[in-house]
């Protein structure tokens, strides 16, 4: 339903994204994608990069009127290191004469990219593996946040670890989750390393400035979670539609991510299934204000992050990514000159020194593109006014939505 594209480089002039499947009649405007963009520049540890761009966004085919034609969706981020005297006084990369780059870092595209495309200098990969390409994707997630802000679905990050240090944070139960989860998003935002554990994090940053003293870097884990997903977005029939498995795609496709998971996933398979697998159980209406004749099915957990067989449940959406530490060191790495065939140090490329708490805002776009993707699927409609109706008749896990027949059948192959 929904795709995108990105083109550009890292100090090329520009990026550019492309959004196909947008409903047409959706409101948009600039005031909407740059919250996010700016929110994908702080954090501390970040290098000298994002005191250069002051990302913006130019819709450039798409809107027209202020709301999206169901046409493509043209976004264009300048990147200002294109054409700005550096604080060394360098020339811009427009005007700049750029050495040979011959040695591959470790844990780069570097290498892999010259073998695959048979690259005579080692920048072509860089420029276009570089983690600069996620300005574009952000834009992207806040054309589809705002879609899913339509349906009332809120999406927020936070981070969970940096290195060693590991924040306390509970997983929220029953109908205090909502309300626990809206807690941390917005003391993310108050936080240099996005983490609502005051204490934690103060350790995280204290752990960043001991690895920018060390000339090193720091990996760690952040969490995405989407709130008032509908149940139902999904499917469990066939393997590439598991609305949970695009979600690992999607947030494992973020530069320098090497794991994720669904909820407390990896600590689950440490337990028994009964300590794992959230119960159900029947809520009389009253308690939710219902008419009498519609007690709805709930859980009072949410272990499996707001799935199961591939299909949400209604409960709070929890993806993590985990993200190892930024391949560009100070400290040099041991490498081989192409060139020479010697054994050669690594040069030093600005970078960040800790990216999680940025790539936490990353995660926020890719997950929302995947959601907005999941509830075009399951509503259909080239319109926004086609599309309400069709979400508001949503089954919601409603006792008088689920009839049984309760009768024997049979399969009835030949």
């Amino acid at each position: 339903m929904l795709r995108f594209l990105t083109a550009g480089e890292s100090h090329g002039p520009s990026l550019t994204a492309i959004l196909e499947g947008m409903p047409a009649g959706l409101p948009l405007t600039p005031a909407d994608l740059g919250p996010d963009m700016r929110r994908r520049q702080k954090g501390y540890g970040s290098g000298g990069r994002m005191a250069i761009e002051k990302d913006t966004v130019r819709v450039t085919g798409g809107v027209m009127g202020g709301r999206t034609t169901g046409g493509p969706i043209a976004l264009h981020v300048e990147n200002r290191d294109w054409a700005n005297t550096d604080p060394a006084g360098r020339p811009g990369w427009r005007e700049r004469d750029i050495p040979p780059m011959t040695v591959p870092r470790p844990g780069h595209a570097d290498l892999t990219g010259a073998i695959k495309y048979g690259y005579r200098d080692l920048r072509l990969a860089l420029e276009r593996a570089s983690a600069r390409e996620t300005a574009a994707r952000v834009a992207v997630g806040a054309v589809c946040r705002r879609l899913l802000a339509e349906f009332g679905i809120v999406i927020g990050s936070y981070v969970v670890s940096i290195g060693d240090v590991i924040a306390s944070l509970p997983l929220p139960t029953g109908d205090a989750a909502r309300r626990a989860y809206l807690a941390r998003f917005q003391a993310a935002e108050k936080s240099e390393v996005r983490c609502p554990d005051p204490d934690a994090a103060e350790r995280m940053r204290q752990a960043i400035s001991d690895a920018m003293q060390a000339k090193d870097t720091l990996g760690g884990v952040f969490e995405v979670v989407a709130l008032d997903v509908p149940p139902g977005l999904g499917s469990h029939v066939h393997w590439d539609r598991r609305l949970d498995a695009r979600l690992l795609w999607a947030v494992g496709s973020i530069q320098a991510v090497k794991g994720v998971e669904i909820g407390p996933a990896f600590e689950n398979a440490r337990l028994r299934g009964t300590q794992v697998h959230d119960e159900i159980f029947v809520e009389p209406a009253a308690s939710r204000g219902e008419r009498p004749s519609a007690p709805t099915i709930t859980r009072h957990t949410n272990r499996a992050g707001g799935f199961e067989g591939g299909i949400t449940t209604g409960q709070p959406v929890v993806v993590r990514g985990a993200m190892k530490p930024i391949s560009t060191t100070l400290t040099p790495l041991r490498s081989v000159d192409l060139a020479s065939g010697e054994p050669a140090d690594t040069q030093y490329e600005r970078s960040d020194f800790c990216a999680v708490p940025r790539a936490a805002v990353v995660g926020e776009a890719m997950v929302a593109f995947v959601l907005a993707d999941a509830l075009i699927e399951k509503l259909g409609g080239d319109s926004l006014d086609e599309m309400r109706p069709r979400f508001d008749a949503l089954r919601r896990g409603r006792l008088d939505e689920l009839p049984m027949d309760g009768t024997v059948w049979r399969f009835g192959y030949e």
